[in-house]
């Protein structure tokens, strides 16, 4: 989801426009020659560059009963939400035709509206109340919701990080207390709710709240395309028996989003939504979480900008944004409070971590992410590929597209949306899909230096990590922007005293960086990636107009950690940037700091349309002025967008003209909008990036998008290919399941992958806690390695008296150095009095 982080058949109609569209003839089912490409050789694929197929048609299919029908006839070959339906996975995985991937970072939540009391139109919100919204995770049966709603496609979460990432494991002695204080109680979640209904004024009559001689009425969003109806409705009969009125609003994501994205929540059109959230990278560092979910900073849209969390919290969430920590203790320390108080705040009530499968041809091959799958991977657009061809067609499906309006700054954050734009743009750097550590896409190196003692640790080779006892800010790095004179103050003019840093970070661009084209067919300059920096602080500048009100709070976070960078050479390319915020892998701290580009003529377009009050790059501020948020691809903003092409045209528009004329090369504000309006005159959008795809065309009604391979993307093909399948631990817990008290005992875990011994030298750690039969945190420690792909764990006698007399559950961690999931494995066994023990033991004698 970044976060991340989400959230009809094909009609007649739109089979009639891609059959035009796509140039394609005869029956369903049936492809013109060509349509799968020409047959690999090693001299094509050495000769090709860029994407691997030609052309990718983006499709909207919300009905997952037809995804196997439709892979098996040739309709499509890759679809991009996760199954989570059991029916809909047996069929897949009985078919000839299909295959699949799974992926385990996806979520389900109910998300709560907090506004209130009352909303705008007099109603009450009980949710407004924390401990009603609290006392959710009583009521509702987790263990239920993912054994029976989901099939076992499903595991029970309770807290804010999910339990497929590395931090929930390395705090999962801990967070397991906290989830066993909000395990399924629903007498306790009775009690509070009567309580705190009657404090709020409302009383029960025959069953039901009434409040002002009205029944207390609450409004569900629940989605229709996937189990989150089952959720929606067995989270309604559960409000139900608790004696209130329930409205079950059934939308699809586009329906639900005008609802609860697009909507002021204090309209009062809903009190909880059926949210579902996908990590589209392995996420190594949540620390982000709580800002992200719980507070305004999270996300510029009205709900979140509703958000008043408590001020501890809210206190130790920025902390965390910023990893304002010394030490690995002092991270986990505030994450643990931190977690402690978002339970108790509860404007998100975490359901289940889903395990999905991501539908796909056989002969269609890519490299999914193991947290985002499909939707997720920020390498299909390098990998995407026919088994043993070049080239073709690809008919990928999206349960929804179009979703919210696409801008570069603050547009659609919707996961599909973002699927089809990752194949758009060239990052800097991408995500390795199975330990989500960065690998260069666009630089050639880094060089990383912390403070002494920090906890920062590399991994991959491609980059160095340095400490030094003190780190001083050049007085030339610029870490301030003056409107008046357009230009960046310096660290010296801000700081005559001199300035620390805990973190700098020097990046080297490959050469010939920006020498590269959009795909507009204009040439990169400095000027793309100076423009970024000023809009970031423009948008916070309370006397600006481009002045956002829901982006302040995230940039108030970034100007307290921010101490400056600079250019240090333009040819090649290399720039350093100091920050007091830092990551536990340093190849994270170069991610999150290497400055990238976007193009300058596209953005001042949408600058100029802001500063005029016609447009806004965000949904709130679009809200708040009551105009439309900027679309670059669909709708009322591109006859806007092409007036302002026009003018900028003719007058040689340059935003910050002052700061970006003497980074412009001769002649480039012609031809960057010479080669714009040709490419709005071709294409009828402006999105133009410098990805392996440019975006040919989009069709709203229809909901289709078409992607077409860029010939001009510099790398060669297969430069992504070496990434195969996760190599993810498979384990096997063996023990005794009954002990006598006071006895020891000895359980053997093997740990292998595809059947063969997994390497110890691959082996991050080997974990275990032991639980008593009150759910009590008896033990924790780590196994010991005793042979390839074996380990063992004991217990001493006196650890297994400890245990009482009763039924105990051991549960061991996982972590491997070659995917970031954790694998997880328990057993179960009782410990009784050594004398029945003795009793079993003499048969059928008796006393």
């Amino acid at each position: 989801m970044r976060k991340k982080f989400v959230r009809l058949g094909l009609a007649a109609l739109l089979l009639a426009v891609l059959a035009f569209v796509l140039l394609q003839g005869g029956e369903s089912g049936q492809r013109e020659a060509g349509a799968a490409g020409i047959p690999l050789t090693a001299e094509g694929l050495a000769e090709r560059r860029g994407a691997l197929v030609d052309e990718v048609v983006f499709t909207q299919e919300g009905d997952l009963g037809k995804i196997t029908g439709l892979i098996d006839n040739g309709d499509l070959d890759i679809y991009g939400q996760g199954i989570t339906n059991t029916t809909v996975f047996r069929r897949l995985r009985d078919s000839q035709s299909a295959a699949y991937d799974l992926a385990y970072g996806s979520s389900m939540e109910v998300t709560v509206n907090p506004v209130g009391p009352r909303f705008a139109n007099g109603d009450l919100n009980p949710f407004h109340v924390p401990a009603i919204r609290e006392t959710l995770n009583w009521l509702i049966d987790r263990r239920y919701v993912a054994d029976e709603l989901y099939g076992g496609l499903a595991v029970p979460r309770v807290l804010p990080l999910s339990t497929a990432f590395v931090d929930y494991a390395r705090l999962a002695d801990r967070a397991r207390a906290l989830e066993l204080r909000y395990r399924y109680d629903p007498q306790r979640a009775t009690d509070v709710i009567r309580e705190q209904m009657t404090n709020l004024g409302a009383h029960l009559e025959d069953g039901r709240w009434v409040f002002e001689g009205e029944p207390v009425h609450i409004r569900i969003l629940i989605r229709t395309e996937d189990t989150r109806q089952q959720v929606g409705d067995y989270l309604a009969n559960l409000l139900e028996d608790q004696g209130f009125t329930v409205d079950r609003l059934y939308r699809t994501a586009e329906e639900a989003s005008r609802i609860w994205i697009a909507t002021d929540p204090k309209a009062g059109g809903w009190h909880l939504y059926t949210g579902g959230w996908v990590a589209t990278v392995i996420n190594r560092d949540e620390s982000d979480n709580l800002s992200y979910y719980y507070t305004p900073r999270g996300r510029p849209e009205p709900l979140w900008q509703a958000y008043t969390p408590d001020p501890e919290l809210d206190g130790l969430a920025e902390r965390l944004e910023r990893r304002d920590y010394s030490s690995r203790a002092e991270r986990e320390s505030l994450l643990l409070r931190g977690l402690e108080l978002a339970m108790r705040d509860s404007v998100r009530v975490w359901v289940v971590d889903q395990l999905n499968v991501s539908p796909r041809a056989r002969d269609l091959e890519l490299a999914t992410d193991l947290a985002g799958g499909v939707a997720g991977s920020w390498l299909w657009p390098y990998t995407l590929r026919f088994h043993g061809r070049l080239g073709g067609q690809v008919l990928f499906g999206v349960p929804n597209l179009l979703t919210e309006p696409w801008n570069p700054v603050a547009g659609s954050n919707w996961l599909y949306d973002q699927l089809i734009t990752r194949g758009l743009d060239d990052p800097v750097l991408l995500p390795d899909p199975y330990t989500g550590l960065p690998w260069p896409q666009r630089i050639t190196g880094a060089e990383v230096t912390v403070q002494e003692g920090l906890p920062v640790t590399r991994t991959l080779d491609w980059l160095t990590l340095g400490t030094a006892p003190e780190i001083q800010v050049p007085a030339d790095a610029w870490i301030d922007w003056d409107p008046a004179a357009e230009r960046f103050v310096t660290v010296g003019e801000r700081h005559p005293e001199g300035l620390e840093a805990r973190t700098r970070t020097r990046v080297h661009y490959e050469p010939g960086y920006l020498e590269r084209r959009w795909h507009d067919g204009s040439q990169m300059s400095l000027a793309d990636m100076l423009l970024p920096w000023v809009l970031a602080f423009a948008r916070a500048d309370a006397d600006s107009p481009l002045f956002d009100a829901s982006y302040a709070p995230n940039f108030e976070v970034f100007k307290r950690h921010f101490r400056g960078w600079r250019i240090v050479s333009r040819a090649p390319l290399v720039v350093e940037v100091y920050s007091d915020q830092i990551f536990p892998d340093a190849e994270t701290i170069v991610s999150a700091r290497a400055p990238s580009v976007s193009p300058w003529h596209v953005l001042a377009l949408g600058i100029d349309a802001e500063r005029r009050g016609e447009l806004a790059f965000s949904s709130d501020k679009a809200d708040r002025q009551k105009v439309d948020w900027m679309s670059l691809v669909a709708g009322p903003s591109l006859a806007i967008f092409e007036r302002h092409l026009a003018t900028a045209r003719e007058q040689g528009l340059v935003p910050y003209a002052k700061l970006l004329r003497p980074y412009l090369r001769d002649g480039e504000g012609a031809e960057r909008y010479r080669a714009l309006t040709d490419w709005y005159t071709a294409h009828h959008h402006f999105w133009v990036g410098d990805g392996p795809f440019y975006l040919d065309s989009v069709h709203a009604i229809e909901r289709t998008v078409i992607l077409r391979r860029f010939a001009d993307f510099p790398d060669p093909a297969d430069k992504w290919l070496r990434f195969s399948k996760p190599q993810i631990p498979e384990l096997a817990l063996d023990g005794p399941l009954v002990v006598a008290s006071g006895a020891g005992v000895e359980l053997t875990l093997g740990v292998t992958y595809a059947d063969r011994p997994y390497p110890a030298e691959a082996i991050e750690g080997v974990r275990f806690l032991l639980f008593d039969g009150s759910a009590r945190l008896a033990l924790k420690g780590e196994a010991e390695p005793v042979a390839p792909g074996r380990w063992r764990i004991r217990l001493d006698p006196e650890q297994v008296a400890a245990l009482g007399i009763g039924a105990n559950r051991l549960e061991v961690a996982v972590t491997s150095k070659r995917v970031a999931l954790p694998a997880f494995a328990s057993h179960v066994f009782a410990t009784v009095p050594a004398a029945a023990i003795a009793t079993d033991a003499g048969g059928g004698g008796g006393r």
